[in-house]
Protein backbone atom coordinates (compact mmCIF):
# COMPACT_ATOMS: atom_id res chain seq x y z
CA UNK A 1 0.00 0.00 0.00
CA UNK A 2 1.67 3.26 -1.13
CA UNK A 3 2.09 6.12 1.32
CA UNK A 4 -0.30 8.42 -0.54
CA UNK A 5 -2.88 5.69 -0.85
CA UNK A 6 -2.53 4.85 2.83
CA UNK A 7 -2.82 8.51 3.85
CA UNK A 8 -5.90 8.92 1.65
CA UNK A 9 -7.54 5.91 3.24
CA UNK A 10 -6.72 7.21 6.73
CA UNK A 11 -8.40 10.52 5.88
CA UNK A 12 -11.51 8.58 4.83
CA UNK A 13 -11.58 6.83 8.20
CA UNK A 14 -10.64 3.38 6.88
CA UNK A 15 -10.02 1.33 10.04
CA UNK A 16 -7.47 -1.01 8.45
CA UNK A 17 -5.51 1.96 7.11
CA UNK A 18 -5.61 3.65 10.52
CA UNK A 19 -4.32 0.47 12.16
CA UNK A 20 -1.57 0.14 9.57
CA UNK A 21 -0.52 3.78 9.94
CA UNK A 22 -0.32 3.50 13.73
CA UNK A 23 1.74 0.31 13.43
CA UNK A 24 4.17 2.13 11.15
CA UNK A 25 4.67 5.03 13.56
CA UNK A 26 4.92 2.69 16.55
CA UNK A 27 7.70 0.74 14.83
CA UNK A 28 9.46 3.88 13.62
CA UNK A 29 8.80 2.96 9.99
CA UNK A 30 6.31 5.65 8.93
CA UNK A 31 7.40 7.44 5.75
CA UNK A 32 7.56 11.24 6.01
CA UNK A 33 4.94 11.57 3.25
CA UNK A 34 2.36 9.77 5.39
CA UNK A 35 2.92 11.96 8.43
CA UNK A 36 3.05 15.13 6.33
CA UNK A 37 -0.31 14.34 4.73
CA UNK A 38 -1.86 13.45 8.07
CA UNK A 39 -0.46 16.60 9.68
CA UNK A 40 -2.13 18.80 7.07
CA UNK A 41 -5.58 17.38 7.79
CA UNK A 42 -6.05 17.68 11.53
CA UNK A 43 -9.48 18.63 12.80
CA UNK A 44 -8.76 19.52 16.41
CA UNK A 45 -9.83 16.40 18.30
CA UNK A 46 -10.41 16.65 22.05
CA UNK A 47 -7.84 14.59 23.99
CA UNK A 48 -9.04 13.11 27.28
CA UNK A 49 -6.46 11.36 29.46
CA UNK A 50 -7.20 8.76 32.13
CA UNK A 51 -4.43 7.98 34.55
CA UNK A 52 -3.93 6.59 38.01
CA UNK A 53 -2.34 3.76 39.99
CA UNK A 54 -2.62 0.14 38.81
CA UNK A 55 -5.80 -1.72 39.71
CA UNK A 56 -8.10 1.27 39.94
CA UNK A 57 -10.30 0.11 37.05
CA UNK A 58 -9.24 2.57 34.37
CA UNK A 59 -10.02 0.23 31.47
CA UNK A 60 -13.54 -0.50 32.70
CA UNK A 61 -14.12 3.20 33.18
CA UNK A 62 -12.90 3.94 29.63
CA UNK A 63 -15.32 1.28 28.39
CA UNK A 64 -18.21 3.05 30.14
CA UNK A 65 -17.17 6.47 28.83
CA UNK A 66 -17.03 5.14 25.27
CA UNK A 67 -20.64 4.00 25.67
CA UNK A 68 -21.69 7.46 26.92
CA UNK A 69 -20.10 9.20 23.95
CA UNK A 70 -21.37 6.70 21.42
CA UNK A 71 -24.92 7.25 22.64
CA UNK A 72 -24.37 10.82 21.41
CA UNK A 73 -23.01 9.49 18.07
CA UNK A 74 -19.51 10.88 18.65
CA UNK A 75 -16.63 9.03 16.97
CA UNK A 76 -14.13 7.90 19.58
CA UNK A 77 -10.51 6.79 19.33
CA UNK A 78 -8.84 5.04 22.26
CA UNK A 79 -5.13 4.58 22.87
CA UNK A 80 -4.55 2.17 25.73
CA UNK A 81 -0.89 2.20 26.75
CA UNK A 82 0.18 -1.12 28.19
CA UNK A 83 3.32 -2.56 29.79
CA UNK A 84 5.86 -3.92 27.33
CA UNK A 85 6.75 -7.55 26.79
CA UNK A 86 10.49 -7.98 27.47
CA UNK A 87 10.57 -10.64 24.73
CA UNK A 88 8.61 -9.19 21.80
CA UNK A 89 8.54 -5.49 22.68
CA UNK A 90 4.77 -5.53 22.22
CA UNK A 91 1.96 -4.72 24.63
CA UNK A 92 1.49 -7.29 27.38
CA UNK A 93 -2.23 -6.54 27.38
CA UNK A 94 -4.28 -5.98 24.24
CA UNK A 95 -7.58 -4.51 23.15
CA UNK A 96 -9.00 -8.05 22.85
CA UNK A 97 -9.19 -8.19 26.65
CA UNK A 98 -10.61 -4.75 27.18
CA UNK A 99 -13.61 -2.84 25.84
CA UNK A 100 -14.76 -5.90 23.89
CA UNK A 101 -18.29 -4.67 23.27
CA UNK A 102 -17.01 -1.75 21.15
CA UNK A 103 -14.64 -3.58 18.82
CA UNK A 104 -17.25 -4.03 16.07
CA UNK A 105 -18.52 -0.44 16.30
CA UNK A 106 -17.33 1.46 13.22
CA UNK A 107 -17.45 4.68 15.24
CA UNK A 108 -14.85 3.43 17.71
CA UNK A 109 -11.18 2.66 17.13
CA UNK A 110 -9.28 1.02 19.99
CA UNK A 111 -5.55 0.47 19.93
CA UNK A 112 -3.25 -0.97 22.58
CA UNK A 113 0.27 0.42 22.42
CA UNK A 114 3.32 -0.81 24.28
CA UNK A 115 5.09 1.71 26.50
CA UNK A 116 8.45 0.27 25.33
CA UNK A 117 10.22 1.84 28.28
CA UNK A 118 8.86 5.33 27.58
CA UNK A 119 8.56 7.32 30.80
CA UNK A 120 5.47 8.93 32.23
CA UNK A 121 3.01 6.12 31.55
CA UNK A 122 2.82 6.82 27.81
CA UNK A 123 4.27 5.39 24.60
CA UNK A 124 6.76 7.20 22.39
CA UNK A 125 4.37 7.03 19.44
CA UNK A 126 1.31 8.45 21.22
CA UNK A 127 1.61 11.93 19.67
CA UNK A 128 1.70 10.52 16.13
CA UNK A 129 -1.13 8.08 16.87
CA UNK A 130 -3.29 10.99 18.10
CA UNK A 131 -2.67 12.82 14.83
CA UNK A 132 -3.68 9.76 12.81
CA UNK A 133 -6.91 9.32 14.78
CA UNK A 134 -7.63 13.03 14.48
CA UNK A 135 -7.12 12.98 10.71
CA UNK A 136 -9.36 9.89 10.51
CA UNK A 137 -12.25 11.90 11.93
CA UNK A 138 -12.23 10.98 15.62
CA UNK A 139 -13.71 13.90 17.57
CA UNK A 140 -12.54 12.45 20.87
CA UNK A 141 -9.34 10.55 21.65
CA UNK A 142 -9.13 8.86 25.05
CA UNK A 143 -5.65 7.96 26.28
CA UNK A 144 -5.44 5.43 29.07
CA UNK A 145 -1.95 5.40 30.56
CA UNK A 146 -0.05 2.50 32.03
CA UNK A 147 -0.81 2.15 35.76
CA UNK A 148 1.53 4.79 37.09
CA UNK A 149 3.00 6.31 40.22
CA UNK A 150 3.13 9.78 41.63
CA UNK A 151 5.89 11.16 39.40
CA UNK A 152 4.71 9.76 36.06
CA UNK A 153 2.58 12.63 34.86
CA UNK A 154 3.45 13.17 31.19
CA UNK A 155 -0.20 12.80 30.20
CA UNK A 156 -0.92 16.31 31.46
CA UNK A 157 1.37 17.75 28.76
CA UNK A 158 -0.61 16.14 25.93
CA UNK A 159 -4.22 15.82 27.05
CA UNK A 160 -6.67 18.73 27.06
CA UNK A 161 -8.22 17.28 30.21
CA UNK A 162 -7.03 14.60 32.65
CA UNK A 163 -9.17 12.30 34.76
CA UNK A 164 -7.21 10.89 37.70
CA UNK A 165 -8.72 7.57 38.74
CA UNK A 166 -8.28 6.36 42.28
CA UNK A 167 -10.10 4.02 44.64
CA UNK A 168 -10.56 3.30 48.35
CA UNK A 169 -7.84 1.38 50.13
CA UNK A 170 -4.80 2.63 48.19
CA UNK A 171 -2.96 3.62 51.32
CA UNK A 172 -4.76 6.18 53.50
CA UNK A 173 -4.39 9.94 53.64
CA UNK A 174 -0.64 9.86 53.16
CA UNK A 175 -1.00 8.22 49.74
CA UNK A 176 -3.72 10.65 48.70
CA UNK A 177 -1.83 13.73 49.76
CA UNK A 178 1.36 12.99 47.80
CA UNK A 179 2.27 15.61 45.24
CA UNK A 180 2.55 14.76 41.56
CA UNK A 181 -0.33 12.61 40.41
CA UNK A 182 -2.80 14.38 42.68
CA UNK A 183 -1.83 17.75 41.20
CA UNK A 184 -2.49 17.05 37.53
CA UNK A 185 -6.19 16.17 37.45
CA UNK A 186 -8.96 18.28 36.00
CA UNK A 187 -11.42 15.66 37.28
CA UNK A 188 -10.94 13.05 40.01
CA UNK A 189 -12.85 9.77 39.94
CA UNK A 190 -13.10 7.55 43.02
CA UNK A 191 -13.84 4.22 41.38
CA UNK A 192 -15.12 1.03 43.05
CA UNK A 193 -17.37 3.20 45.18
CA UNK A 194 -19.07 0.15 46.72
CA UNK A 195 -15.90 -0.58 48.71
CA UNK A 196 -15.59 0.60 52.32
CA UNK A 197 -13.97 4.01 52.66
CA UNK A 198 -15.23 5.50 49.39
CA UNK A 199 -16.97 8.45 51.08
CA UNK A 200 -13.91 9.18 53.20
CA UNK A 201 -11.75 9.02 50.09
CA UNK A 202 -13.92 11.62 48.38
CA UNK A 203 -13.72 13.95 51.40
CA UNK A 204 -9.93 13.55 51.62
CA UNK A 205 -9.50 14.19 47.91
CA UNK A 206 -11.68 17.28 48.00
CA UNK A 207 -9.50 18.69 50.75
CA UNK A 208 -6.19 17.74 49.13
CA UNK A 209 -6.89 18.99 45.61
CA UNK A 210 -8.41 22.22 46.91
CA UNK A 211 -5.22 22.91 48.88
CA UNK A 212 -2.91 21.98 46.00
CA UNK A 213 -4.72 23.67 43.14
CA UNK A 214 -6.39 26.59 44.91
CA UNK A 215 -9.70 25.57 43.38
CA UNK A 216 -12.14 22.68 43.59
CA UNK A 217 -12.07 20.38 40.55
CA UNK A 218 -14.84 17.77 40.49
CA UNK A 219 -14.35 14.70 42.67
CA UNK A 220 -16.85 12.07 41.53
CA UNK A 221 -17.69 8.75 43.12
CA UNK A 222 -18.23 6.07 40.48
CA UNK A 223 -18.57 2.34 40.06
CA UNK A 224 -17.40 1.53 36.54
CA UNK A 225 -18.40 -2.10 37.01
CA UNK A 226 -22.00 -1.16 37.85
CA UNK A 227 -22.14 1.93 35.65
CA UNK A 228 -22.95 4.20 38.59
CA UNK A 229 -21.79 7.81 38.48
CA UNK A 230 -20.43 7.53 34.93
CA UNK A 231 -23.04 10.00 33.66
CA UNK A 232 -21.70 12.61 36.09
CA UNK A 233 -18.14 11.87 34.98
CA UNK A 234 -19.23 12.33 31.37
CA UNK A 235 -20.90 15.67 32.23
CA UNK A 236 -17.71 16.90 33.94
CA UNK A 237 -15.60 15.95 30.92
CA UNK A 238 -18.07 17.59 28.55
CA UNK A 239 -17.94 20.83 30.55
CA UNK A 240 -14.22 20.97 29.83
CA UNK A 241 -14.70 20.03 26.18
CA UNK A 242 -17.18 22.91 25.85
CA UNK A 243 -14.42 25.28 26.97
CA UNK A 244 -12.03 23.60 24.54
CA UNK A 245 -14.43 24.34 21.67
CA UNK A 246 -14.87 27.97 22.75
CA UNK A 247 -12.43 30.85 22.07
CA UNK A 248 -10.83 30.35 25.48
CA UNK A 249 -9.85 26.84 24.39
CA UNK A 250 -6.93 28.24 22.39
CA UNK A 251 -4.71 28.05 25.49
CA UNK A 252 -5.61 24.38 25.96
CA UNK A 253 -4.92 23.61 22.32
CA UNK A 254 -1.54 25.35 22.33
CA UNK A 255 -0.46 23.59 25.54
CA UNK A 256 -1.31 20.19 24.08
CA UNK A 257 0.35 20.97 20.76
CA UNK A 258 3.50 22.09 22.54
CA UNK A 259 3.51 18.89 24.60
CA UNK A 260 3.16 16.68 21.54
CA UNK A 261 5.96 18.52 19.73
CA UNK A 262 8.28 17.97 22.69
CA UNK A 263 7.35 14.28 22.93
CA UNK A 264 8.05 13.81 19.22
CA UNK A 265 11.39 15.60 19.51
CA UNK A 266 12.38 13.46 22.49
CA UNK A 267 11.55 10.31 20.54
CA UNK A 268 13.63 11.40 17.54
CA UNK A 269 16.60 12.37 19.72
CA UNK A 270 16.50 9.13 21.69
CA UNK A 271 16.23 7.10 18.50
CA UNK A 272 19.29 8.86 17.06
CA UNK A 273 21.20 8.37 20.31
CA UNK A 274 20.41 4.66 20.51
CA UNK A 275 21.41 4.11 16.89
CA UNK A 276 24.73 5.94 17.14
CA UNK A 277 25.50 4.77 20.65
CA UNK A 278 25.19 1.07 19.85
CA UNK A 279 28.37 1.19 17.78
CA UNK A 280 30.54 3.40 19.96
CA UNK A 281 29.46 1.97 23.30
CA UNK A 282 31.14 -1.37 22.54
CA UNK A 283 34.55 0.30 22.34
CA UNK A 284 33.89 2.36 25.43
CA UNK A 285 32.82 -0.75 27.33
CA UNK A 286 36.12 -2.39 26.50
CA UNK A 287 37.99 0.66 27.82
CA UNK A 288 35.98 0.60 31.04
CA UNK A 289 36.56 -3.14 31.45
CA UNK A 290 40.30 -2.51 30.95
CA UNK A 291 40.26 0.16 33.69
CA UNK A 292 41.38 2.75 31.15
CA UNK A 293 38.40 5.03 31.87
CA UNK A 294 35.55 5.09 34.40
CA UNK A 295 31.85 4.55 33.75
CA UNK A 296 31.27 8.29 34.19
CA UNK A 297 33.97 9.20 31.71
CA UNK A 298 32.61 6.70 29.17
CA UNK A 299 29.12 8.12 29.51
CA UNK A 300 30.44 11.66 29.04
CA UNK A 301 32.39 10.65 25.94
CA UNK A 302 29.28 9.07 24.49
CA UNK A 303 27.25 12.19 25.31
CA UNK A 304 29.93 14.41 23.75
CA UNK A 305 29.83 12.41 20.51
CA UNK A 306 26.09 13.01 20.33
CA UNK A 307 26.55 16.73 21.01
CA UNK A 308 29.10 16.95 18.20
CA UNK A 309 26.72 15.16 15.88
CA UNK A 310 23.99 17.64 16.78
CA UNK A 311 26.30 20.65 16.61
CA UNK A 312 25.80 21.41 20.29
CA UNK A 313 28.52 22.74 22.62
CA UNK A 314 30.74 20.00 24.03
CA UNK A 315 31.47 19.93 27.76
CA UNK A 316 35.21 20.00 28.45
CA UNK A 317 37.49 18.20 26.03
CA UNK A 318 37.80 14.65 24.73
CA UNK A 319 39.82 12.50 27.03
Amino acid sequence: MGERTLAGRVLKGDRRAVARAISLVENGEAPPQLLDEVGKNLGGTFILGLTGPPGTGKSTLVDRLIAEYRRRKMKVGVIAVDPTSPITGGALLGDRVRMVQHTLDSGVFIRSMASRGWSGGLSGAVSEAIQILDAAGMKLVIIETVGIGQSDIEIMKIAHAVIVVTMPGLGDDVQVSKAGLMEIGDIYAVNKSDLPGADAMVINLLSVVRDMKGKSPPVIKVSALKGEGVDRLYDAAEAIRARFLSPEGEVMRLRSTRGMIVELAKRKLLSDLEGRASTRSAGLAARVAGHEITFEQAAELLADSQRKYRGAPVRGSDR
